[in-house]
């Protein structure tokens, strides 16, 4: 441990899922260097997910993709001086390890960490590095998050304190929820339509438990489709429309979440929430798995630097084996 360090900037920008998992440091980072400031860069439309983050001191919002949209000149000059005027950092931690990432690394200063170039997809990104670390690429993301800061830090992160880890975000909101029944929550949505578990299965998920079961969304076309649920399960209710903040406070209340591979359902796993991720175009690579968080995985291989986004192999997970593993989740009581 270096006790000269006192101001420590970590770079992860997007995305949302990505954020929620690497934010698993930063209680690590405390215990060690408890009268360090931490400040976080990131993009601002993932801000909101930082907003209760426990352990975090400041966060730094940048606007990558719209300049990237834009190509303004002005935009970037605008950028760029932001990011200079909080340059100021003992340690500037890239976890994304992408070229843009690193460039953002590099303009805080020039005692930058980050993954070496077999570590990463981007492999010119290691050279804007003073130092580094050797990681597979394929090893799932929570070690390595963990593996990039215990290196950087000179601390130990291992995975009996990450499977014993405290609840990454606070909860700033009560739910009046039913008491008669297990509150049960869908996630619905996702990025890519590859990654979206059909919603008649999730009718049939909802039947079968016969417990209250919240349809999460977040757009119109996942209200539609949730609305759709709602109509054809007298098991299933529609979800309030939630902020980013909201969103966590709500899955923190349940007792069990099920959900495809995107952020909201990383939630589960970051609040010590059961959960089930389910899986077709990507692998549990990108989750936190423990007892309670389990991930179940279609047929389909996956090579994990060529992801398919047309494999919609998520649609022959049987739903009986997913209410199967929610009945043993609830039952155990995890």
């Amino acid at each position: 441990m270096n006790k000269d360090i006192k101001k420590i900037a970590i770079v992860r920008l997007s995305a949302l899922g990505d954020i929620i998992n690497s934010a698993v440091v930063l209680q690590y980072i405390k215990q060690n260097y408890p009268h360090a400031t931490v400040t976080w860069i990131v993009e601002d439309a993932f801000a909101g997910i930082l907003q209760n983050a426990k352990y975090l001191d400041n966060i730094h919002r940048v606007n990558l993709k719209k300049l990237k949209k834009e190509k303004s000149f002005k935009l970037l000059k605008e950028e760029y001086k932001k990011l200079k005027n909080i340059a100021d950092f003992d340690i500037i931690i890239d976890m994304q390890g992408l070229i843009k990432s690193a460039i953002v690394a590099r303009i805080l200063g020039k005692a930058t960490h980050g993954f070496d170039k077999k570590s990463t997809r981007e492999s010119l990104a290691a050279l804007l590095y003073h130092t580094t670390t050797d990681i597979a690429y394929e090893a799932n993301v929570v070690s390595r998050n963990a593996k990039i800061i215990s290196d950087a830090l000179d601390i130990e992160i291992n995975e009996a304190m990450i499977q014993k880890k405290e609840p990454l975000f606070k909860i700033t909101k009560d739910f009046e929820l039913r008491s008669d029944s297990k509150n049960l929550a869908f996630v619905i949505g996702a990025s890519w339509p590859s990654k979206i578990y059909p919603k008649e299965a999730v009718v049939k998920i909802c039947t079968a438990l016969q417990e209250q079961c919240y349809i999460i969304w977040g757009n119109e076309k996942e209200l539609e489709d949730a609305k759709w649920i709602c109509e054809h399960s007298e098991y299933a209710t529609l979800a309030p429309k939630l902020s980013l903040d909201e969103l966590v406070s709500f899955i923190s209340h349940m007792d069990l979440l099920i959900g495809n591979d995107t952020g909201p359902t990383h939630i589960a796993w970051a609040q010590n929430i059961p959960s089930i991720t389910l899986l077709g175009p990507t692998t549990t690579r990108m989750t936190g798995e423990t007892p309670k968080n389990i991930g179940i995985k279609s047929p389909s291989a996956v090579n994990l630097l060529k992801i398919n986004k047309n494999d919609f192999s998520i649609e022959e997970i049987p739903h009986q084996e997913v209410t199967q593993k929610a009945k043993e989740l609830l039952r155990n009581g995890l």
